[in-house]
């Protein structure tokens, strides 16, 4: 039974930051989605603007989760949010410098979509590593 036990732990770890980067990535989704309905991207010369189905979030909510796994990493323990910070820039440099200008045809760091486009990203990545580790905080009580 002890045995058992032990290889379970490394599963529940890996569940718990791939759960706590879905959050994050729902958050995330939810801010980017918003910020384009309400017309602020519009309003900051960004032109980001999805609208909320399944096709679009579904992968931003498996991308999260796959994120999540950063939060394994060991350092920044005791300090989850700045590490949440620190974290949410691999996915603003994956998004920045290989899906928009690869994937998505919208430049180097997604200018052609706006000059403020880069910010935007940083906000809404931090969105991403603040929500993960608020779900972390709450399911580690």
């Amino acid at each position: 039974m002890r045995e058992v036990m032990t290889l379970t732990q490394p599963l529940n770890k890996v569940s718990l930051v791939f759960a706590a980067g879905c959050f994050g990535g729902l958050l995330n989704s939810l801010a980017v989605w918003i910020f384009g309905e309400a017309g602020i991207t519009a309003s900051l010369g960004v032109s980001i603007a999805p609208r909320l189905s399944a096709a679009w979030l579904y992968p931003r909510l498996v991308w999260g989760g796959i994120w999540g796994i950063l939060f394994l990493l060991p350092f920044m323990k005791r300090r989850l949010f700045s590490k949440g910070l620190v974290l949410s820039l691999g996915p603003s440099l994956v998004q920045l410098f290989l899906v928009f200008p690869i994937k998505a045809n919208k430049g180097v760091m997604g200018l052609d979509l706006g000059t403020l486009t880069p910010l935007l990203v940083l906000i809404f990545n931090a969105v991403w590593g603040l929500a993960a580790a608020i779900w972390l905080r709450w399911s580690s009580r």
